[in-house]
């Protein structure tokens, strides 16, 4: 069994008493949503949180949590709005996700199956993929789009980037797929070390080179996909335009359908774009670079 004490404070809150939580002995802490602020496109390295945050700390069976609320108490007073304390059963979290995610074809021939579960289909490019550390399955549509359109590229010897690698995921996929070599780029060390393990349970490890964006910087690619945001991609529009080789391809997604236009505009002076591919409110954008 396991202890949860939930505290929601206000956004000033949060760090301290996220801090507060595990110096007391929490063994793990993590914020929520308190209200219904909806937290749309932070920038890169950027952690935002609620007006009203939820700080959940997770404590052992035998933690004294009399004693941890009365130290939250008298720390922080009348900025704890209110808490909640509640008994959980302990069990195996990521396997019991598991029990939802099964085998999922992208396109002709790729298909991305968790851990135990035979390939539908063993003479198709299957990828081996776990919930793990950073986000990235294949169940959210941007990452089924990408997916996909990777599928549909002659990929055979080639070079690709998956900038903002998350799990791992796309880079995986394309060395699958037939690309001789792929780059995956984060800012996130929890994201470069899941899309590490990713790529060593399908075996494709020393073909795939983890790193942070400067690491990366004189890199250049025939195919480059960037599954982020929106702001950030437009950001970064000179930044990932640069790493496409002349007559590469690039797609971009994490894009609402309505930000297709403002997204295309920051990186139409070197790409020909095609009409972009749609599902849910969310969007792929995909181009070739131009020559000279």
């Amino acid at each position: 069994m396991w202890q949860q004490l939930a505290i929601t404070v206000d956004e000033s809150g949060a760090e301290p008493v996220s801090d507060f939580l595990a110096n007391l002995g929490a063994v793990a802490v993590s914020f929520e949503d308190a209200g219904d602020q909806p937290l749309f496109e932070p920038k890169p390295g950027e952690t935002p949180v609620w007006r009203r945050t939820k700080v959940i700390g997770l404590f052992d069976a035998d933690a004294e949590i009399d004693r941890v609320l009365d130290a939250i108490a008298n720390e922080f007073g009348e900025r704890v709005v209110q808490y909640q304390l509640e008994d959980l059963e302990d069990r195996a979290w990521e396997r019991a996700w598991l029990d939802h995610f099964q085998p999922m074809r992208f396109g002709r021939r790729l298909w991305i199956c968790p851990t135990g579960f035979e390939p539908p289909e063993p003479r198709a490019v299957n990828v081996v993929l776990d919930p793990g550390l950073a986000f990235g399955t294949g169940t959210h549509a941007t990452t089924a789009l990408c997916l996909e359109w990777l599928d549909g590229q002659d990929l055979q010897g080639k070079t690709v980037i998956d900038y903002g690698c998350g799990s791992g995921i796309l880079a995986v996929a394309a060395l699958k797929l037939g690309a001789a070599k792929a780059y995956g780029v984060d800012i996130d060390p929890q994201a470069l070390t899941a899309s590490e393990e990713n790529a060593r349970k399908n075996g494709v490890e020393h073909r795939l080179r983890l790193g942070y964006p400067r690491e990366i910087a004189a890199v250049r690619a025939d195919v480059v996909v960037a599954n982020i945001l929106a702001a950030p991609l437009i950001e970064l529009a000179a930044e990932v335009g640069e790493k496409v080789l002349p007559g590469g391809r690039l797609g971009l997604s994490g894009i609402l359908a309505a930000q297709v236009e403002s997204v295309r505009a920051a990186y139409i002076s070197q790409f020909d774009f095609s009409p972009p591919e749609l599902r849910e409110e969310w969007a792929l954008l995909t181009g070739i670079k131009r020559r000279g």
